[in-house]
């Protein structure tokens, strides 16, 4: 009896990684997630390991084997010395499987637009945009480091928290919800142990500077005029990313089309009211996302290894 192939997707975020797997008729469909694949962070021994103990618990069984794999990695394409070391390692782990290595960002992309041109936003513990037209032309932007970039995302928002606060506590700026949800929600007896929590659990930690993102989210709701603000200002940094990235390619489709995933959409009117006026404003059009970023990994690895069953793959999808 023939073994049947199976193929698999991996989107490998900053603060979760879901991985997919389908047989090559989509008839079988298994998926989970397992931790961050920030290797810069976490180490690439780490993350990759993490990855194939997740895929070696699917139940392939000896009666299939695996043709492909998608994985989109966080930083991939930003580094020649950290690239190497991670397809040195990712040919080690997974020797004998043809695997197709990719920025996270391009799967988001597959994913929000299934495979067809149009921009998509990315925006998470981190932010990056990736662009394709109609001709195959590529093009990225943002996502250049939480540091200094990474303007938008969940990252981001949780370091304004941090600055609102300060601020807000000083007098600097007025005081309103955030300051109390912070206080609250923290534990604070004072406002000064702030510092000593931010240094001793949250500065070193991307994940838990994003999680603050999570306290904007609840003061912007209770009526924050600062933490809405800061809503404002993402959504016109990830507009930004998207005008870019249409002048650099050649979109013959007008409007062209724009769409997202990640976490920061997640809290709704706060990012997307904003957001769509900007997209519409730059000549665009704002297109929900068709399928989870996990899917346009797995939508990448049909593609390239088996693209005949692509249709097949698609109609699955739609039912999940």
């Amino acid at each position: 009896m023939n073994k049947l192939r199976y193929f698999i997707g991996v989107d490998g975020g900053g603060t979760k990684t879901a991985v997919c797997v389908a047989s090559e008729d989509s008839s079988v469909f298994f998926s989970a997630t397992t931790g961050s694949a920030s290797w810069r962070e976490h180490g690439i021994k780490t993350v990759i390991c993490n990855i194939k103990e997740v895929i070696n618990g699917f139940s392939i069984g000896d009666n299939g084997s695996i043709a492909g794999i998608t994985l989109g990695i966080p930083c991939f394409g930003e580094s020649n010395t950290g690239d190497r070391k991670l397809e040195k390692a990712i040919s080690t782990e997974f020797h004998g499987i043809p695997v197709h290595i990719t920025n996270d960002v391009e799967v988001g992309w597959a994913g929000s637009l299934g495979l067809s041109p149009g921009i998509s936003v990315v925006s998470g513990t981190g932010s990056i945009a990736f662009g394709k037209d109609e001709s195959g032309n590529t093009a990225r932007c943002g996502g250049w480091s939480e540091y200094f970039s990474d303007e938008g995302s969940c990252y981001w928002i949780g370091r304004k928290v941090m600055e609102l606060f300060s601020k807000q506590s000083d007098g600097r700026t007025a005081r309103d919800a955030l300051y109390n949800m912070v206080r609250e929600e923290l534990d604070l007896k004072s406002d000064v142990d702030f510092i000593d929590l931010m240094h001793k659990k949250y500065i070193k930690n991307r994940e838990k500077v994003a999680s603050l993102q999570l306290l904007a989210q609840k003061a912007a709701l209770a009526g924050s005029p600062g933490a809405r603000a800061l809503y404002d200002k993402a959504a016109g940094e990830l507009c930004l990313l998207v005008t870019t990235i249409e002048k650099n390619l050649d979109f013959k489709q007008h409007p062209f089309t724009v769409s997202y995933s990640g976490g920061l959409f997640k809290t709704g009117d706060l990012i997307m009211s904003r957001f769509l006026k900007e997209i519409e404003a730059a000549g665009g059009k704002l297109s929900t996302p068709k399928f989870e970023p996990v899917h346009g990994a797995l939508l990448l690895a049909f593609e390239r290894f088996h693209p005949e069953g692509l249709t097949l793959l698609f109609e699955r999808l739609e039912t999940i």
